[in-house]
C-alpha cells in the first residue's frame, strides 16, 4: 500500500521536476540572477492564492496499474436503532463503493460495518475515505449525505463533545444552543461553510470542504465553552463579504471583524461565608476529652458490663417509645377536625328610630307658599330692579 502511495506521488511529482532541472541547465548564472530579481518583482498574493476554476485530475487506474500490495480493513459498530436503516441502504452502499473496488460488509448480529481493499483497488485513499463513509452512517447520518464523503473535495470531521461539558443539564442546554430554535443557527452555519452538519448524541459529523470543517470545529468547541454561535455566524458573514474583494484578500481582517469581550462578572458581591479572623494567642487550643475521660466525668467507668448493656438497652426503648409516640401524633392528627368558623350573625335594623314630627310641619309650610317652578324672592327682587332702573 505504501509502495503504491510512493508511486503515486512520483508520478504527480516528475514532470514538475523535469522541467524545473531543464529550465535550470539552460539558463546561464548570470541570466538566473536576474530571474529571480524579476520573480521578487511579481507580487506574492498572486503566488499563494490558488486560481479561480483550479480543479485536481482525479486519480485513475492508469495511475496505479498494478494495484496494492496488501489487504487493509476498517470496521466500526453502529448503534441498534440505525439496524433497520442500514438493511435498508446497504445495497446502495456497496454499490458505491463497488465503482472503486472495495468491498464493504454489514453483521446484523455483532452490529458492525466492515470495508476492505480487494485485488482490483488501485487508488490507496479508496479505503480512507470508505472507513469515513460507514462512521458517517453509524452517527446517523444519511446515505445521501454520507456518499458524498468519496469525491475528492469533500472530508468529514466527528467532533466530539460529550466530555467537554461536566454537568448533564448545562451540555444539553449547550447543544440545544448550537442547534437554535427550529434548527436556524444550524442552518446558518450550513450555508456559511457549504457543510452538511449532524448533532446525533455526544458528537457532532461534519461533511464539506476542509475549510467549512476547520470553521464548524471551532464554532462547536466554543458554544460548548459557553460563546454563543450568533458571535461567530456574524464573523463567518464578514469574512465571506471580505472574500471578494481581490484587495483584500492577503491583508489581515482584524480591524473589520467584531471582537468580543467575555466578562464573567459574579451577580453576588460578598462571600456567602465570612472567615472571621481569632485573636492571636500563644496558647495552644485545650486537648479534647476522649470518650474514657466522659466516662469518667458521668461514672460509667466504674459500672459492670452488664449494667452498661442494660443502661444502653434503656436509652435505646426510651428512643423507641419518642418516636412511637412522634409517629402516633402525626398519624391522629387527620382525625382531629377542624376549627369551624363562627357563623356571623345578621345585625337587626333598629327601628327605635325618632320622628321629628315639628320639623316635618315646617317644611310642608315651606313648600306651600312655594309655587312649582318659581323663582326664589332674592332673584325676582333683583329682575324687579333692574327693569325699573331700564325705564
Amino acid at each position: 500500500m505504501f509502495v503504491a502511495q510512493a508511486a503515486c506521488l512520483r508520478h504527480m511529482w516528475e514532470p514538475a521536476c523535469c522541467a524545473m532541472a531543464d529550465s535550470e541547465h539552460s539558463a546561464s548564472p548570470v541570466r538566473g540572477v536576474k530571474k529571480k530579481q524579476r520573480d521578487t518583482q511579481v507580487d506574492e498574493s498572486e503566488l499563494l492564492t490558488v486560481p479561480d476554476g483550479w480543479k485536481e485530475e482525479p486519480f485513475k487506474h492508469e495511475d496505479n496499474p498494478r494495484g496494492l500490495l496488501e489487504e487493509s480493513s476498517f470496521a466500526t459498530l453502529f448503534p441498534k436503532y440505525r439496524e433497520a436503516y442500514l438493511k435498508e441502504c446497504w445495497p446502495l452502499v456497496q454499490k458505491a463503493l463497488g465503482e472503486s473496488f472495495v468491498k464493504a460488509e454489514l453483521d446484523l448480529i455483532e452490529g458492525s460495518m466492515t470495508v476492505s481493499t480487494t485485488k482490483k483497488t488501485y487508488d490507496p485513499y479508496s479505503i480512507i475515505r470508505a472507513r469515513d463513509l460507514i462512521k458517517l452512517l453509524a452517527r446517523s447520518v444519511p446515505f445521501d449525505q454520507a456518499v458524498r464523503i468519496l469525491q475528492d473535495d469533500m472530508a468529514c470531521d466527528i467532533i466530539k463533545i460529550g466530555s467537554l461539558v461536566r454537568n448533564r443539564e448545562r451540555f444539553i442546554k449547550r447543544r440545544q444552543r448550537l442547534l437554535g430554535p427550529k434548527g436556524s443557527t444550524l442552518k446558518a452555519l450550513e450555508l456559511l461553510t457549504n457543510c452538511y452538519i449532524m448533532v446525533q448524541g455526544n458528537t457532532v459529523s461534519a461533511l464539506g470542504p476542509f475549510n467549512g470543517l476547520k470553521e464548524i470545529r471551532k464554532v462547536v468547541l466554543e458554544t460548548m465553552k459557553n460563546i454563543h454561535p450568533i458571535y461567530n455566524i456574524k464573523a463567518l458573514m464578514i469574512k465571506r463579504e471580505l472574500a471578494k474583494d481581490p484587495e483584500l484578500r492577503t491583508k489581515s481582517w482584524e480591524r473589520f471583524l467584531p471582537t468580543f469581550k467575555h466578562k464573567n462578572i459574579s451577580k453576588r458581591k460578598e462571600p456567602k461565608k465570612k472567615s472571621v479572623k481569632r485573636e492571636y494567642t500563644p496558647f495552644p487550643p485545650p486537648q479534647p476529652e476522649s470518650q474514657i475521660d466522659k466516662e469518667l466525668a458521668s461514672g460509667e467507668y466504674f459500672l459492670k458490663e452488664s449494667q452498661k448493656r442494660r443502661k444502653k438497652l434503656e436509652e435505646i426503648k426510651a428512643k423507641q417509645a419518642e418516636a412511637v409516640t412522634k409517629r402516633q401524633e402525626e398519624r391522629n392528627k387527620a382525625f382531629i377536625p377542624p376549627k369551624e368558623k363562627p357563623a356571623v350573625k345578621q345585625q337587626k335594623v333598629s327601628t327605635s328610630t325618632k320622628i321629628d314630627v315639628n320639623s316635618i310641619k315646617e317644611k310642608v309650610k315651606k313648600a306651600k307658599g312655594k309655587k312649582l317652578g318659581a323663582l326664589p324672592k332674592e332673584e325676582i327682587k333683583q329682575k324687579l330692579n333692574e327693569k325699573k332702573k331700564k325705564k
